[in-house]
């Protein structure tokens, strides 16, 4: 395959030739001057013109050969960079965790991986923080938090979060910008998470029947990516079918899972209703006897699901659980149920295991620190947070407005002095940067909470 330098060379010659045909002083074309252009490109070192030629025929060439000395050194340095890039990236993509298990690396992780990280989490009583993000400020906060408290995060997409990445304005007929914004947001994740050092987990929430749409598209995506890459671009989806009769919950998220189970996909499904609201889903007037899940219930879900050839997949049992932050007392959470569950379903399969199921954590934001403990005790491995996260972000761009403000009202003029100019405090990327700083300091506290920190 000819090299840069090369296809330079011939670039040059090339332009020689028809700058030459404008140069002749008889308008026809140069034959000992195009022989001589042959000569540049069959060898980058070929003889030099002969004394016949015209001095604007040598000029020419030196010109040429100069500009692609030029570019060569150029392309050099180019490609010098890349590659300082690329082994920086396999350094840390090569970097190996000494506590999780062997499968569990730097970067997004599916598949055996996964549960092979999921399962660790359970035995050693820690829950991985789910995170609803809108955005690649709230995603590299994410990892960012991830990195400092030395733990593996879930980045969280919902189907609104997916359409705010495309852009509002952005057609969204059959979920259109949704789907987009979702796989542009995984992608951008798949090129940086190595880079932080920390395992990612690519997630979407809740998705009701009315969505299905999206929740195909983004399987389609996957799929894609499978064969391609022998993985899916994906980590796990979620399945909020919980309105529905439980015969038919059971029975979509069965025949999802089928078509999961191929590409090494795993299912989150959801029983019970999570209260209150987040993004489009609005359970705030629920009949709160719908808020606890029932042993039963869990049962049927275990047994069917177990069912599926190589299928995966997590709990969201409700017990009590509601989007959003309320003032004490407000919320009744009996992670009690959890416990009751597990000793159930173990008596059900007559196994060793304490703790059979892998049960997720909604609506995390505000729980106490005794709730969130004796849930993971029950096997809880992952805890959704979002409201929380939302104000971090926001109050990090407030605190850097109010600490600022007289530098923030006009391109020019501040306190020192009515010409000083402003752009440093305006450009974006400060209050940004602010948010993303505020919401990975309260991630790692959750990660704390959690107990989540130091245990890559």
């Amino acid at each position: 395959m000819p090299s840069k330098l090369c296809s330079v060379a011939v670039a040059s010659a090339g332009a020689y030739a028809a700058v030459q045909t404008f140069v002749s002083p008889s308008g026809l074309p140069e034959v000992r001057d195009q022989q001589v252009a042959s000569r540049q490109l069959r060898g980058a070192a070929g003889p030099a013109p002969t004394a016949a030629a015209p001095a604007g025929t040598t000029a020419l060439l030196a010109l040429g050969a100069a500009g692609a000395a030029a570019t060569a050194v150029k392309t050099t340095r180019h490609v010098a960079v890349r590659s300082r890039v690329v082994r920086q990236a396999a350094a840390v993509a090569e970097k190996t965790f000494t506590k999780v298990p062997a499968s569990v690396k730097p970067g997004v992780v599916t598949g055996q991986a996964l549960v092979d990280l999921l399962d660790y989490a359970k035995e050693k009583g820690f829950a991985i923080p789910g995170v609803n993000i809108v955005g690649t400020s709230s995603i590299n906060a994410c990892m960012e938090a991830a990195k400092k408290a030395g733990g593996p995060i879930m980045v969280t997409f919902s189907k609104g979060g997916g359409q705010f990445i495309a852009g509002k304005a952005a057609d969204n007929t059959d979920d259109a910008a949704s789907i987009a914004g979702t796989i542009a947001g995984a992608l951008h994740v798949r090129q940086v998470a190595k880079l932080y050092g920390v395992p990612v987990i690519l997630h979407t929430d809740h998705c009701q029947k009315a969505w299905l749409p999206w929740f195909d598209g983004l399987l389609e995506a996957s799929e894609e990516h499978f064969q391609k890459h022998g993985e899916p671009l994906f980590s796990s989806h979620m399945l909020d079918l919980s309105e529905e009769p439980l015969e038919e919950n059971i029975a979509i998220c069965k025949k999802y899972l089928e078509r999961m189970a191929k590409i090494n996909l795993l299912l989150e499904m959801e029983l019970g209703i999570t209260g209150g609201e987040e993004d489009g889903v609005d359970n705030s007037d629920v009949d709160s006897s719908r808020l606890y899940t029932q042993p039963e219930e869990v049962w049927q879900v275990y047994e069917a699901l177990s069912s599926v050839p190589n299928g995966n997949f997590t709990v969201a049992a409700a017990f009590g659980n509601v989007h959003g932050v309320y003032a004490p007392g407000n919320v009744s959470l009996k992670p009690e149920i959890l416990h009751n569950t597990q000793k159930y379903i173990k008596e059900k399969l007559g196994c060793e295991s304490d703790k059979p199921v892998k049960f997720v954590f909604h609506g995390g934001s505000g729980s106490s620190q005794e709730d969130i403990q004796y849930a993971i005790k029950a096997g809880v491995i992952k805890m959704n947070i979002d409201t929380d996260t939302q104000w971090a972000f926001w109050d990090g761009v407030n605190q850097y407005q109010k600490k600022n403000v007289d530098y923030l009202q006009g391109q020019i003029g501040n306190p020192e002095g009515p010409e000083k100019p402003n752009k440093k405090y305006y450009d974006p990327r400060m209050a940004m940067r602010a948010g993303e700083e505020s919401m990975a300091a309260r991630l790692v506290k959750a990660m704390e909470d959690l107990n989540c920190v130091d245990v890559l």
